[in-house]
């Protein structure tokens, strides 16, 4: 019960500051959680067994016997900033955006992820440690635009 509140409180707070026009270091639009610890992050990712079904680029992580191979890959190259409220919309609620580029069997059912929703299990606390722990395996790069050119 103590972490739906907390989730709850957390969440309020999510919306509440994100009309503010406030400057922040991650993100555009004002959001900013408190710093987390990037190491607890990997153990609560590890703890969650979110490496079921998620690998991350550039980052050894343990196999889970029994299972098939990762599906989604987290991190790498994108062409824009993963903020703070993009990745924690895609941990609170995973059917908001499905990943693109996998076939729709892997990432869903009926429209809706295969990913387990962890609300009524993970604290705000891991969720800020798992989000610090993501976001500096995003590289951003500049996209490859092609121009034409007419005479």
């Amino acid at each position: 019960m103590k972490a739906r509140t907390l989730l709850a409180v957390f969440l309020v707070s999510l919306l509440a500051v994100a009309g503010c026009d406030q400057e922040t270091m991650m993100s555009e639009k004002g959001f900013r959680l408190p710093d987390g610890d990037a190491q607890a992050g990997r153990e609560a990712f590890l703890y969650m067994q979110c490496h079921q079904c998620h690998t991350i680029e550039g980052e050894e992580l343990p196999a889970i016997g029994g299972t098939e191979p990762p599906y989604i890959h987290l991190g790498g190259k994108v062409t824009k900033v993963r903020t703070y409220g993009e990745l924690i919309t895609s941990i609170i609620n995973p059917s908001h955006k499905l990943a693109k580029g996998y076939a729709e069997e892997v990432v869903s059912e009926d429209g809706e992820s295969n990913m387990y929703v962890y609300n009524q299990h993970m604290t705000v606390q891991e969720l800020i440690d798992i989000v610090m722990f993501l976001q500096p395996y995003y590289d951003v790069v500049v996209p490859d635009y092609r121009y034409t050119v007419y005479p």
